[in-house]
């Protein structure tokens, strides 16, 4: 037989005689094929891209909203820095709870002056069996100084009223006179947030005053770590010698605190001075490094030496004062832009933003979205695209959407897809 038939039989029957010979069968001449390729597996694209951002906002025309909190319900409990406390319920009702004139319960105590006021807002673990917020703010019960107080109040089963009131902290420094650094009223921290080992923490400033932050006994300067009844909560392990209420120190002016998912290591976001923005990782104990005070080769109005130098010569992290001091995750140098809110976006709606550390600038009126490595050291940074503003809270609510409070008096809601 000729021609491509005959061929093709001659080989087959070479190879029936080789395998029947027990060895391999090759076919002489023949090119051998590579095995097909697998196709690659497909890509996560749900999970590696960034989500797709929708901004409604909820409310405007609030007076300087400051913080917010949720019920598993949706209802939110949100600050006004000059009006006091307010819950916005589910479907939209507002009730003025506790503050000035106005209010369900007046706090005649409470004044804004500055930056201070009704500032940060927390729900007790149990509050759906208990109905207890905490709120911190500048009161006058106190005088020579004023001071600013972690009040603890308990609500009615409507959430119209409030039932009783304690002050659990009532010795947090506040600015009381303006300096040539700035007015009364400044750095006074003031974010509530409970951790998930169920204490309370709350942040404060440093009053332009030079050794307040790494001052022992006076609570400026600092990260509280406190029970519900506003005794140190145990584990805190500063130094001897220190109020056994502070868990870490050596701040500027702290407002932001989050909690990165699965470890449950606080992270904070603080104010710079002319420069250096920070966020960093706490420990119990730790010194954050920030020391404004006795610089002999800077000018220094009334001995705070915050504004007077470089981030050189006045570093927000004096590794050279503190060589053991915790080193910043992320700094967002240059001039500073008023670093405050911090928020983990938590959920797979978030995609590969799940797990980032979202901070939020007042100055710089953005929001970075910040990679963390295992560290806690920012790997990466982006910057969130939504519109410019005052960026002054930012939580998550129950639902996984964020909620953001800008200084310009909005509410917004954002969703992720």
């Amino acid at each position: 037989m000729h021609g491509p038939a005959g061929r093709a039989s001659r080989v087959i029957a070479w190879a029936l005689l080789l395998g029947a010979c027990g060895r391999e069968a090759v076919t002489p001449n023949a090119p051998i094929d590579p095995p097909p390729m697998a196709p690659p597996p497909a890509a996560d694209t749900a999970a590696t891209r960034a989500p797709v951002l929708q901004r409604t906002v909820v409310a405007t025309g609030l007076s300087n909203p400051w913080d917010l909190a949720f019920t598993q319900d949706g209802t939110l409990f949100f600050t006004e820095r000059c009006r006091g406390l307010s819950v916005r319920r589910p479907n939209g009702t507002v009730t003025r709870l506790f503050g000035t004139s106005g209010s369900a319960r007046v706090a005649d105590d409470l004044f804004c002056q500055g930056q201070s006021g009704m500032l940060g807002v927390a729900l007790d673990p149990s509050f759906a069996s208990n109905r207890v917020v905490y709120v911190m703010m500048a009161s006058n019960r106190s005088t020579n100084p004023r001071t600013n107080r972690v009040v603890r109040l308990a609500l009615d089963a409507e959430f119209t009223s409030v039932t009783a009131r304690d002050d659990i902290v009532t010795d947090i420094a506040y600015k009381d006179v303006g300096t040539p650094n700035g007015g009364a009223g400044a750095h006074s921290g003031g974010r509530l947030r409970f951790g998930p080992d169920g204490f309370l923490y709350v942040t404060t400033g440093d009053n332009h005053d030079g050794p307040l932050p790494q001052d022992p006994t006076r609570l400026g300067g600092k990260v509280l770590r406190i029970d519900r009844d506003g005794s140190a909560a145990p584990g805190n392990t500063a130094p001897a010698g220190f109020d056994a209420r502070i868990f870490a120190y050596g701040f500027r002016n702290v407002q932001g605190i989050t909690f990165r998912p699965g470890s449950g290591q606080p992270f904070i976001a603080e104010h710079g001075p002319n420069h250096s923005d920070e966020v960093t990782a706490l420990v119990a104990g730790g010194n954050g490094g920030w020391d404004p005070q006795n610089r002999p080769a800077l000018n220094c109005p009334v001995g705070y030496c915050g504004y007077s130098g470089t981030a050189t010569s006045m570093p927000m992290t004096d590794l050279a004062r503190f060589p053991n001091a915790l080193r910043p995750s992320w700094q967002n140098n240059g001039a500073s832009q008023g670093m405050g809110p911090a928020t983990f976006l938590v959920g797979t709606a978030w995609r590969a933003w799940n797990g980032r550390l979202l901070v939020g600038i007042m100055g710089g009126q953005r929001l970075e979205l910040l990679t963390l490595d295992a560290a806690g050291m920012a790997a990466t940074t982006s910057r969130v695209e939504l519109p410019t503003a005052r960026y002054r809270a930012l939580v998550q609510a129950p639902d996984g959407a964020l909620w953001v409070a800008t200084d310009g008096g909005e509410l917004w809601r954002v969703t992720a897809n």
